[in-house]
């Protein structure tokens, strides 16, 4: 995978909304250290809209992706979708908004690669579990014997 996939330069856009597409796949996840998403195939778009002091981000995602079930840690596939907005300000001064990335004025381009990581991560159910039935058998079978009571 590439290190420039995921990096736009916005210096030559111009202003109004630019449309980009981003297939990520299994190579994405195994690239990313301590990631909790095993596997995955996600469709994400990115509407970019380039304004004088700004650059807006409306990124849409969805897909599925392969984590550990939190009962009998077996790869369990979760659909996954959602959107998420993203301003991205021409400024020289830090920001302390989440939803703001500042761009410095000697950047030229944005890279987008751990906005997703992070929007796919949130996109997560809480506690990811297999249906009813589905879980490793065996590990159920051990956990049952010291199960105190019902959750």
């Amino acid at each position: 995978m590439s290190k420039k996939e995921f990096v736009i330069p916005f210096v030559g856009l111009k202003q109004g909304v630019h449309e980009f597409n981003f297939e990520i796949g299994n190579k994405f996840f195994e690239s990313i250290e301590y990631s909790i998403i095993e596997k995955g195939q996600v469709n994400v778009k990115l509407a970019l809209d380039k304004k004088e002091t700004m650059l807006v981000g409306d990124f849409s995602l969805h897909g599925t992706v392969e984590s550990s079930c939190a009962r009998c840690t077996d790869p369990v596939d979760t659909e996954i979708e959602g959107e998420f907005q993203l301003v991205y300000k021409f400024d020289s001064k830090p920001s302390e908004d989440e939803s703001l990335v500042i761009i410095y004025p000697e950047e030229f381009e944005i890279d987008v690669k751990a906005s997703i990581l992070e929007f796919i991560s949130v996109s997560l159910p809480s506690r990811t579990i297999h249906k009813e039935g589905e879980c490793n058998e065996e590990i159920t079978g051990i956990l049952s014997e010291y199960q105190v009571f019902n959750l």
